[in-house]
């Protein structure tokens, strides 16, 4: 689960990036992490909403290219993500929720976050541009698109169905990955 009430940096990092960009990028990193450690400690089968690469790829990466994470600071990151990678395995299976720009401001004002009311359509331009290609060009596990700008799988049965049928199909199905 992404840890957005109880961060203490997301409302700092929206009224100022630059100056908080590393910090919410650490914290999101030992969050993910610890999340990780316990993923293999369990038994269970379990749907983490926002994998630790994500947050490396395309988060972390989008605010160093965007001037906001300094190339000192993305280094030093990027050096405890490597040293984190030693211990960590790869999902079973990857889902990316794919969404057009205008869907995902359509869900941030939905949600109602103040803070998140003023995040710049640039700022989310470059993050589907770095998930496409994350996930279409450098992610080498198992994975699985899902376009989302036209159905409600929150609120219609039948488009979250549909989705539990893609996600069994892929990891137990005949076909392999859809």
């Amino acid at each position: 689960m992404e840890p957005v009430v109880d961060n203490p940096y997301l409302a700092d990092y929206y009224a100022d990036i630059q100056r908080w960009s590393f910090a919410l990028e650490v914290f999101f990193l030992k969050q993910r992490f610890r999340d990780i450690i316990s993923i293999n400690q369990s038994d269970e089968t379990i749907v983490q909403d926002r994998s630790i690469f994500e947050g490396v790829y395309i988060f972390a990466a989008n605010n160093r290219d965007m001037g906001n994470m300094s190339d000192r600071d993305y280094q030093t990151y990027m050096e405890l993500f490597e040293q984190m990678m030693t211990i960590v395995k790869m999902p079973d299976l990857m889902i990316y929720l794919r969404s057009s720009v205008a869907h995902l401001v359509e869900n941030i004002h939905k949600r109602g976050r103040e803070y998140e009311q003023g995040i710049e359509l640039k700022y989310l331009t470059n993050l589907n541009e770095r998930y496409e290609d994350f996930v279409l060009n450098k992610y080498k596990g198992r994975k699985l698109i899902i376009d989302v700008d036209s159905i409600d799988f929150e609120h219609n049965p039948s488009d979250l169905s549909a989705i539990i049928d893609k996600v069994d199909s892929a990891l137990f199905g005949l076909f392999g990955p859809l």
